[in-house]
């Protein structure tokens, strides 16, 4: 065990000091890993090579797969490696890495799925206008915006969070750096800048909420009106997923974040960590992908033979030149 009290860093308790307990976690954590891994580049993949998929909704997806690539990457493989070598510490550098990358990329996926939101709207109750509405020049600049955006709101928790004094033991009941379980070590009536930031995101957040469920409330509407169960399907195939996604996020985010503070460590922590920094970045792939006709069809063609044998030509004749 590490002597925190030599050292600057942390202590993760993870889910059990049960070695059996350790080892299954490893592997469970190691799948969902992989699974999220392989599917975010897969979507990535496909959206870059395939033309058809050169559209304003597809680009949102490429990056929001990007953002949950990075998002799980974060906490995932460092718990991994605590549970595999025994040792939950964590140095103070790697705590400001995490919580700076993690609070960055959840604040830009909130906003990148607002956009989306807003894409879906404009796609379903302006479709003539929607070129024009989402240009490339506009989408570009609405995934620059977002992942800034990100990137502030990381900055300013990271800064305001390391330079609240710590009393106590330096232990973190939870499986990565969560900011609202480092509050609990925080000195009495020190915290109150953190305070301030969280009350910012928060409300940044709820926004960005009363976006998403507006754009819904217009999309459903204008679907409702459409005579063709056929068009009422291909919106809804597209629009449920997304919909999915933020309802799972945003409410176990706000759940763990908005809660009063518990002295004791509670299994409750644990899980809802696990629903919004886990399940998400696993499930977006399986979601947008499985229910959505354009992304099947472009997976058949990037898997075939066909497709193969011309990439390999194309691959021949780049290097000849």
């Amino acid at each position: 065990m590490v002597n925190l009290t030599s050292t600057s860093g942390f202590l993760l308790m993870g889910f059990s000091d049960e070695r059996s307990v350790q080892i299954l976690h490893v592997l469970l954590f190691s799948v969902i890993y992989l699974l999220a891994l392989a599917g975010n580049l897969l979507i990535i993949t496909i959206i870059t090579l395939d033309l058809r998929l050169h559209s304003p909704m597809y680009y949102f997806l490429k990056h929001l797969s990007l953002l949950d690539l990075c998002f799980i990457s974060v906490t995932v493989p460092q718990s991994i490696a605590n549970s595999l070598l025994d040792n939950g510490y964590i140095s103070l550098a790697q705590c400001v890495l995490q919580v700076f990358f993690f609070i960055s990329l959840a604040s830009s996926e909130v906003a990148m799925l607002t956009v989306m939101s807003y894409d879906r709207c404009a796609a379903v109750c302006q479709p003539l206008q929607y070129e024009a509405i989402m240009d490339p020049n506009a989408c570009r600049r609405a995934v620059i915006a977002a992942w800034i955006a990100g990137g502030l709101s990381g900055l300013m928790h990271t800064t305001v969070n390391f330079s609240i004094p710590l009393c106590g033991e330096r232990v973190i009941h939870q499986f990565f750096c969560d900011v609202p379980q480092m509050l609990k070590l925080a000195c009495s009536k020190e915290f109150i800048n953190e305070i301030v930031v969280a009350a910012f995101t928060t409300l940044t957040a709820f926004v960005c909420l009363i976006s998403i469920v507006l754009s819904y409330i217009r999309i459903f509407s204008t679907v409702l009106r459409i005579p063709s169960a056929e068009g009422r399907t291909k919106v809804f195939s597209t629009c449920l997923p997304h919909l999915f996604v933020v309802t799972l996020f945003l409410s176990a985010a706000g759940f763990e974040f908005l809660r009063p503070p518990s002295d004791s460590p509670s299994a409750m922590d644990l899980m809802f960590s696990i629903v919004y920094t886990v399940i998400p970045p696993t499930l977006n792939p399986v979601m947008y992908s499985l229910r959505n006709e354009a992304m099947k069809s472009a997976l058949r063609k990037v898997l075939s033979k066909e497709e193969f044998a011309q990439r390999k030509i194309y691959l021949k004749a780049m290097f000849k030149l």
